[in-house]
């Protein structure tokens, strides 16, 4: 026989439905609660099932569901009166049945507040019933995040800055739901590609620095005031207008000694290097100058240094791998060391020559970590490379 507790959860269970039929209008009571399961086979078990029943029922608690009884002829209990339907009534019974007269009370309020303000959100209020009461205290604060976003869909402020009366952390908290939000109040000023708040909605934010190295003297003193080595915010690389045809990307992933592998590059015409930061070179993606130029990636030998290899090509597909091949390999075999395993088998953006590279490193689980060759050796590869394009030695 069904049990108080399985009609409590059963309940709860159609607590979704009740909420989208309120905000459709429609009818949603009675409320019919399965009950056929059959009682007890012993006695005085049989008897406790009743009690109990009855007892978690309205007709003894004052609310809840109600019970219709059939008489039923049983095998060994002769002729009994058995539940053959629970329902519940009406809105009040099953909202204090399930404990959820408080909750819906404020649903219906937070409700109003955000049609009233937004009345466009009338299809993302019937999808996101749990959000609404998830954030059931913030409803005040969101809505004034949201109408400033539309008066502002721009602001280029950081997120401090903002001048919204809530406390400083609030929308740095509450990402989650303000992107979603914000994502269907203001579509067509939104960056959609981009998942970090800030950009997606045109914030200012403490942005990553990429160290770039200016190897062409001349373009220093030109744009630089002499300076070769220098810091700088994404966005601002983004914005880079240099007259260079090549770009050197180093790996960094995890350390920083490879370092001076970087500092130590040879002077080469119409040239500049990228300290990069690993699987990081997602931060280049948006540089579209870096299209017009031809890329050079020099990283680890090992499977990750040829994932990040591939994923920079997806973004450049004319980057050139350097010093990241068989004759290196072999150059400094003593100086290999177990590598790091990866599940990735196939990697789509790498040349035949590449794949084999990344076959046997992955397959001999070695890493030849970039640092470990020699400066003199980087130094002869890179110009005997260069030597193919005469027009970058200085």
């Amino acid at each position: 026989m069904i049990t108080p507790k399985e009609i409590k959860r059963k309940a709860i269970n159609k607590y979704p439905a009740f909420l989208e039929a309120y905000l459709e209008g429609a009818a949603f009571f009675p409320l019919i609660i399965p009950s056929d399961k059959k009682p007890s086979s012993e006695y005085q078990s049989f008897l406790r099932e009743i009690e109990q029943i009855i007892n978690e029922s309205k007709e003894k608690r004052g609310f809840g569901y109600a019970i219709e009884w059939r008489e039923v002829a049983t095998q060994r209990f002769g002729n009994q009166s058995l539940p053959i339907r629970i329902k519940f009534e009406n809105e009040t019974d099953y909202l204090k049945f399930i404990g959820k007269e408080k909750e819906f009370s404020t649903f219906k309020i937070n409700v109003t507040k955000i049609l009233n303000s937004f009345p466009q959100l009338i299809a993302w209020v019937r999808q996101r019933t749990s959000s609404i009461i998830k954030n059931a205290d913030k409803w005040d604060d969101l809505i004034k995040v949201c109408s400033y976003f539309i008066d502002n869909p721009r602001p280029n402020l950081y997120i401090r800055e903002l001048p919204i009366s809530v406390h400083t952390k609030f929308v740095e908290e509450n990402q989650a739901i303000l992107r979603d939000l914000l994502d269907n109040l203001i579509p067509d000023h939104i960056n959609k590609e981009e998942t970090l708040f800030e950009r997606r909605f045109n914030l200012k934010y403490n942005e990553p620095l990429i160290r770039i190295l200016i190897l062409d003297l001349s373009i220093a003193l030109a744009k630089f005031s002499g300076i070769s080595d220098l810091l700088i915010k994404q966005s601002d690389f983004e914005k880079l207008n240099l007259a260079v045809d090549n770009v050197i990307i180093l790996e960094n992933k995890t350390n920083f000694n490879n370092i001076y592998n970087f500092l130590t590059l040879p002077q080469l015409k119409k040239t500049i290097a990228i300290f990069g930061k690993g699987f990081g070179v997602g931060a280049l993606k948006n540089a579209s100058w870096l299209k017009q130029v031809v890329i050079y990636y020099w990283g680890d030998i090992d499977a990750q240094g040829f994932q990040i290899l591939s994923r920079l090509r997806s973004y450049f597909p004319q980057v050139k791998s350097l010093m990241m091949d068989f004759e290196t390999i072999e150059a400094f075999k003593n100086e290999s060391v177990v590598g790091t395993l990866t599940n990735v088998d196939f990697l789509n953006n790498l040349t035949e020559d590449e794949k084999q590279v990344f076959n046997h490193v992955k397959t001999n689980n070695i890493r030849l970590e970039q640092e470990k060759i020699s400066y003199q050796y980087a130094k002869e590869y890179i110009n005997k490379y260069m030597a193919k394009y005469e027009h970058c030695l200085m």
